[in-house]
């Protein structure tokens, strides 16, 4: 790397780096260490809520689970005014599904029957109903043919919050039925709950099959496994962190593997430019422990500003105002938190355990990086870099064209919740939906629950009101049926139930929850004391996307004036800043567009794994966004840092463009293709959320490291000329003074 002098001053980085690298056996102890000692207490803190469990019969503690609750929205408002007024009736529904292809399920209704009873026995059941003793004055719940049929069943919370043990007590009460031949399936809450555990360690190994990118860019055997192994104990650690928090928090179920997907991606790379920096200065003949210490002082401090940008913008998250997304944050920022304390510390203990032996076991002669100016390097990326600087206006317009092209899509993305018509069919709720879907239409997977609050009304306006909401439902635009109007036991609360025609994530049944809640029951309730709600499942998941996609534009806004603070502050360059920031959203841009494409649009997706075209799940933009925010600082530092020493010590603009794109191009290359394949390999998840965040991410890095930092970068920075670096004087006086790999020198640069 450049700037290889002798720092003027021992910083603390520097003497971490020496002393990690010359006592690399203490280091590692202190790492085994705090690894026993987060399992020991996890599994303390676990024993502890199951002790809490048992002696409360209740829920306590924390998980991974997918519920959440969005107080003050309509859906959770309706829930609650059902729950009060009829607790029965209320809490959270989820259907049992039976079947008999052989003959009518009226052949079994003594096993039926005490399979209901056995259900209602369980623990935080409030009521299960027997389907062939319903009037099924709606789809349900037993079919025309008399061979699928589904027992509701009402939990007083939800059924993801209870441990997989409790499945134990379903299965049992199910049990005459599966024994006299009549298939058993779980649908909606119950059924997520019966899901196989997460189990990405597949997606996980072939992850690290980065070490062939290694290999290929780097040539050395040590040198390629050295940052998978610092990478993996970082993760490791901060998995343990998580599960320790997750018993006394719930956390989403898939955080693990989110959480593993970053760390994973982020520790290779902090890694990676460490041991760049260090083989370099041991190629020319520095002492091995001097040089961990010069790589630390040096591009650690890259590493710990971009650690920090990361960690921040996975806190911003929280922002959103929704727990369950500022928790998907904060399990992502664990395993970064490790990783950059994984680079700083273990990464140079291993390169003195290493010591000069690291480029002794090679599959082609080792390369780490050279100056420009030798050899080398005058080839490949020295051309490219003269390219570019003889034509940006070509290589900017050809890199708006690609990243116009793939944004295209964005246009039409639609946020939803979904649903379990896109899972394998080895998950039960996967069976459940397609058995309710040939029974009683798509719509019966995704009730609506209407609840009209008359608690206000006076007698004499009742009857009026009744009639009102009754015209309101009739012949309702998108409903497959709508059952007759049911008053609670109070009297006060009149209930229906609405199916909807199309699917629970389909467009048309958000525009029905949409036209109940902004038209239809607002007009029921006109000239009387009654509010209208619509609840259910499927409304809260709507109410879930509208908030987000409310919120979202504060996301963005906070991290793209974050990016161009840190920008600011780090290169006191005004233009520069505006430049990281506009780039970073056309980055993300791109990178919607090909997962609108792929799973919104169907280019793609069956090929993935996923029936059917699905909507964008509501809460990956949003995390799309904060992770690829800060996983593009890492090359936007390290490129930028490169170009602005360059320009402090030549005072050329356009020789320390291409100067910082030739020495840093393979290396950004190579990180990138690392955390790609990282990302991609998580696509064969069977989670579909995870697919798409594996996809998402994964097009986002490559994006980001080729057309962005390799093409628009230098092709802008090369048309600014020395504007790049320019900033008024006051405001110059106002920012602190950074290096970001703390390479002394003159002043900013920056100018009036």
């Amino acid at each position: 790397m450049s700037g290889r002098g002798e720092p003027q001053a021992r910083g603390p980085l520097l003497r971490l780096g020496e002393w990690c690298a010359r006592h690399f056996l203490i280091v590692f102890m202190v790492w085994l260490a705090a690894l026993a000692a987060l399992a020991a207490l996890a599994a303390l803190a676990a024993l502890a809520a199951l002790a809490a469990l048992q002696g409360l019969n209740k829920a306590v503690g924390g998980s991974f689970s997918d519920n959440f609750t969005l107080p003050g929205t309509q859906s959770l408002t309706g829930l609650d005014v059902l729950k009060a007024h009829n607790p029965a009736a209320g809490g959270y529904a989820t259907p049992v599904v039976l079947h008999d292809a052989a003959q009518p399920l009226t052949a079994f209704s003594s096993q039926i029957g005490g399979t209901v009873s056995a259900l209602q026995g369980l623990p935080h059941v409030l009521a299960a109903t027997n389907p062939l003793l319903v009037s099924p004055t709606t789809a349900g719940p037993l079919s025309a043919d008399g061979r699928t049929a589904y027992i509701t069943v009402r939990f007083d919370i939800p059924p993801t919050t209870l441990d997989n043990d409790y499945l134990n007590g379903v299965n049992q009460a199910v049990a005459p039925l599966r024994a006299a031949g009549v298939e058993v399936e779980y649908g909606g809450p119950l059924g997520e709950l019966a899901r196989p555990q997460p189990n990405d360690t597949l997606s996980e190994g072939i992850g690290f099959a980065a070490a062939v990118v290694l290999l290929a860019g780097f040539g050395s055997i040590l040198a390629a496994a050295l940052p998978l192994l610092a990478a993996l104990v970082g993760v490791v650690t901060g998995l343990a962190w998580l599960g320790l928090l997750a018993t006394a928090f719930t956390f989403s179920t898939v955080s693990p593997t989110l959480a593993t997907m970053i760390g994973l991606g982020v520790g290779i790379d902090y890694c990676l430019f460490l041991l760049t920096c260090h083989r370099q200065n041991v190629m020319d003949g520095m002492d091995v422990a001097v040089s961990a210490g010069r790589a630390v002082a040096t591009s650690g401090r890259a590493v710990l500003v971009s650690g920090c940008t990361v960690i921040i913008a996975l806190a911003g998250l929280w922002a959103s105002g929704i727990s369950f997304v500022g928790k998907l944050g904060t399990a992502a920022a664990l395993t970064v938190v490790t990783a950059v304390l994984s680079a700083l510390t273990l990464a140079p203990a291993l390169l003195g355990l290493a010591g000069r032996r690291i480029d002794r076991y090679h599959v082609r002669t080792p390369v780490a990086e050279k100056a420009p100016d030798t050899t080398e390097n005058k080839a490949g990326w020295h051309r490219y870099s003269q390219r570019v600087e003889r034509h940006p206006w070509r290589f900017l317009a050809g890199g708006l064209v690609i990243v116009g092209i793939l944004a295209i899509p964005l246009f039409s993305i639609r946020l939803g919740r979904i649903g379990d018509g896109a899972d394998p069919t080895s998950f039960t709720d996967r069976r459940a939906y397609d058995l309710m879907s040939t029974a009683f239409g798509p719509g019966s997977n995704g009730p609506l629950t209407v609840v009209v609050n008359g608690t206000r009304v006076p007698p004499t306006d009742w009857n009026t009101l009744v009639h009102q909401v009754t015209v309101a439902l009739t012949n309702l635009p998108g409903a497959a049926s709508v059952s007759p109007l049911q008053t609670t036991t109070d009297g006060d609360v009149l209930t229906a139930t609405v199916i909807p025609t199309a699917s629970p994530q389909a467009a048309s049944t958000t525009d029905l929850i949409d036209h109940l809640k902004d038209s239809v029951l607002p007009k029921a309730v006109a000239g009387t004391a009654a509010h209208g709600y619509v609840t259910g499942t499927t409304a809260v998941q709507v109410d879930f996307a509208d908030l987000l996609t409310s919120r979202l534009p504060l996301i963005i806004a906070i991290v793209v004036g974050l990016a161009f603070l840190i920008i600011l502050t780090v290169f006191h360059g005004l233009p520069v800043a505006l430049k990281a920031a506009l780039l970073i959203l056309a980055s993300i841009a791109a990178s919607y567009g090909v997962v609108v494409a792929v799973f919104q649009w169907g280019w793609g997706g069956p090929t993935l794994g996923v029936n059917g075209t699905v909507p964008i799940e509501s809460y990956v933009p949003m995390m799309m966004f904060a992770i690829v925010f800060g996983l593009s600082m890492d090359y936007e530092i390290f490129l930028l840092s490169r170009a602005h020493e360059a320009w402090l010590r030549t005072g050329d603009p356009h020789h320390s463009v291409a100067h910082a794109l030739e020495i840093t191009a393979r290396v950004i290359t190579c990180a990138a293709l690392i955390m790609t394949s990282v990302f991609a390999a998580f696509i064969i998840s069977e989670n579909i959320v995870v697919k798409m965040l594996g996809l998402g991410l994964a097009v986002s890095v490559l994006i980001d490291a080729t057309v962005i930092r390799l093409v628009l970068v230098p092709a802008t920075m090369t048309l600014l000329g020395k504007n790049n670096w320019w900033t008024p004087r006051r405001l110059d006086r106002l920012l602190p003074r950074l290096d970001a790999e703390g390479h002394d020198g003159p002043g900013s640069g920056s100018s009036a």
